[in-house]
């Protein structure tokens, strides 16, 4: 993997010609040149010689990768010290929201990810090389010392990087050990996601060395099983587990993506029962595939991109559905099921089947079903099941077991492929050990290595243990206040270019409706994950609350936490529903144990800060009974949460 396609310092640039520049840069394009690039690479080398003349001591990068976003940034300056972060525009008659956002997402992905850019001085700059000269700016630092993104001419940009570096020089910085520094990113779902699909390997965006390990073997193992399957003829299943955030989605799209470059006549799908998901990562990748066809100057069409991503990621009840209307064996022959432990079992599956569908005596459970589908391939499949746990939240989920009991009792000619880790009952014809189908490395965010023992201490309701783990979690921000509006204004303190921010609140949330967060108003997904913050309906307006359902498997970088009295405290957790007009006791151990898991997945959606808000509640209101609240207030502060000052500063946004 090549950080950057050319690294040199000022002097070798007047050594070199353009046609080597060209040559250098046009062996690394992993597509062939095309003239939109070839035309921009010619304005920036020419820019590039200026650059070097008017700085002999600097060291420039061209096309720096900047893993988690899947992208290359344009060029990187090493210079007095300071880390220049410049993104070219050419052509571009206005420096943009999406720009800036663009680049300073390049230096926050230095900043948090490089480590020899931890503790630099980095300084995004946006070229927007047809605009009108920028007035002179400030530089505006973050305690991090990175800086707010600056805008310049082509023409200003020596000028720009020498008042900057005359002005906060630092320590030299040594370009072989900044460029080979170790890089550990952490994309989201979503980036990870538009990165593969565009053809990256998982090693490019994998946060550790041991994380990349850890999935390659892993892909390695099932890429082996699936041409050994070819070969004989086989069918076979490959059950694929991990400790929390060990990037189980992440080898389930993988896998899918390397198969569709490498063996289209396969039409891998990446099967998800998630709808939410299956709707952001699908739009997430049209968006994404139009951008990219911009840049290139090429024509395309939404309809057809949307039409693309959707062939790749599927609703696997709408894959269960196509398969009910035929006998026929599907098109796909690789067929990768995302929390593959949350497909229903045969009560909830013939009960949807006979009521929904028409399908009278169906007694099936959905494994079986899917089993049966692709069994319908008359040579070889392959079934991957990714499998998770402890965030149940919908009735009639299965668990792992009943696929092992279908294949027990109904296919013992298919072949499984298990880790050692999965413990099960069941005694199966023909099976595999295979250690490197367990992920052992946690890949989750990267300031909250221990945020889900953290979140698994609270919810069991053991406060000491919990203020222990929050020892731990020294730079993970976690607060708590019963002021929404400091809430907020700490997340928009918080968030930087394209990070993101948003209000979450459990589906039976009903009661913080007075403060204006009202749950039954359902979210669009795909507009509050990918929106742009002016957009009332993102996620970053805080205007509308996501439940449970709208966020499992998706993340925010910061996030409010709206808690209701549905989960309060008593001799432990008491676990209630509203209905009506009263809050109502939940018996039912499956139903407690779903409501305690939807607050195990709201407090674990923010990669890099969570405030929980807490109403005062309302002595004339029966329904908010302020007691109710200050107890679950009270214990939230005794587990290690901090509390949030209500005069939080609104930090503006470039």
């Amino acid at each position: 993997m090549d950080r950057a396609y050319l690294s040199l310092a000022a002097p070798e640039v007047d050594r070199t010609s353009d046609a080597e520049f060209f040559g250098h840069l046009a062996s690394k394009l992993p597509f062939a040149l095309d003239p939109k690039q070839s035309a921009a690479w010619t304005y920036q080398i020419a820019h590039l010689r200026s650059l070097a003349a008017a700085l002999p001591e600097a060291h420039f990068c061209l096309e720096f990768l900047i893993p988690r976003m899947g992208r290359r940034a344009d060029l990187i300056i090493l210079n007095a010290g300071i880390v220049f972060v410049i993104e070219y525009k050419v052509g571009a008659r206005q420096f943009d929201r999406s720009s800036l956002d663009q680049v300073y997402g390049y230096g926050l992905d230095l900043k948090h990810f490089h480590e020899q850019s931890h503790n630099k001085p980095i300084v995004p700059i946006l070229i927007a090389t047809h605009a009108e000269p920028a007035p002179a700016e400030a530089v505006q630092w973050e305690h991090d010392r990175l800086a707010r993104p600056l805008k310049s001419s082509t023409d200003g940009l020596v000028a720009l990087i020498q008042q900057v570096s005359d002005r906060y020089a630092s320590p030299a910085i040594d370009p072989a050990a900044w460029i080979t520094g170790r890089y550990r990113p952490t994309p989201t779902i979503v980036e990870a996601a538009q990165a593969l699909y565009r053809g990256h390997e998982v090693e490019e965006i994998s946060r550790s060395e041991a994380g990349a390990e850890n999935l390659t073997r892993t892909a390695d193992y099932v890429a082996q099983a699936i041409e050994t399957a070819k070969r004989d003829n086989r069918k076979i299943i490959c059950f694929i587990t991990g400790v929390p955030g060990s990037g189980k989605t992440l080898a389930g799209l993988n896998l899918a993506t390397a198969r569709q470059r490498a063996h289209s006549d396969e039409h891998a799908v990446f099967l998800s029962g998630n709808g939410p998901l299956v709707e952001v990562l699908r739009e997430a990748l049209t968006l994404d595939a139009l951008a990219k066809k911009k840049d290139a100057g090429e024509r395309s069409s939404r309809a057809s991109e949307f039409r693309q991503a959707c062939a790749f990621i599927q609703n696997i009840h709408h894959f269960r559905d196509d398969a009910l209307a035929t006998t026929t064996a599907p098109i796909e022959k690789v067929a990768v099921f995302d929390e593959a432990q949350r497909a229903w079992d045969r009560e909830q599956t013939s009960k949807f089947m006979q009521q929904k569908k028409g399908q009278l005596g169906f007694s099936m459970s959905e494994p079986e079903f899917l089993l049966s589908v692709m069994d319908r391939h008359p040579d070889w499949c392959a079934i991957v099941c990714l499998v998770g746990g402890g965030q149940e939240i919908n009735t009639g989920e299965a668990g792992i077991e009943e696929w092992l009991r279908a294949l027990e009792k109904s296919f013992p000619h298919w072949q499984a492929h298990i880790p050692g880790t999965l413990e099960h009952s069941c005694q199966l014809a023909d099976h595999v050990t295979a250690p490197d189908l367990h992920l052992a490395t946690s890949i989750r965010s990267f300031r909250a290595e221990k945020l889900s023992d953290f979140v698994g201490q609270v919810i069991d309701g053991d406060d000491a243990a919990a203020q222990r783990v929050k020892a731990d979690l020294t730079n993970y921000p976690l607060f708590v206040t019963r002021d929404l509006a400091a809430a907020r204004a700490w997340l928009r303190s918080q968030r930087r270019g394209s990070e993101s921010a948003g209000l979450l609140a459990s589906s039976n949330a009903a009661r913080i409706k007075p403060h204006g967060v009202f749950v039954k108003a359902r979210i669009e997904p795909a507009k509050w994950f990918l929106a742009p913050p002016e957009d009332v309906r993102s996620s970053d307006a805080l205007e509308d609350a996501a439940t449970e359902f709208d966020v499992q498997g998706l993340e925010l970088d910061w996030a409010c936490l709206c808690w209701d009295a549905n989960l309060r405290r008593g001799a432990g957790w008491e676990k209630l529903r509203f209905r009506g007009t009263r809050w109502e006791t939940v018996s039912d151990p499956t139903s407690q144990a779903y409501l305690a898991n939807a607050y195990r997945v709201l407090l674990t959606r923010a990669r890099q800060g969570l405030v929980v808000f807490v109403p005062e509640g309302d002595p004339a209101d029966s329904t908010r009974p302020p007691g109710v609240y200050d107890a679950i207030y009270d214990f939230l502060l005794s587990c290690g949460f901090t509390e949030l000052a209500a005069a939080v500063q609104h930090k503006s946004i470039p």
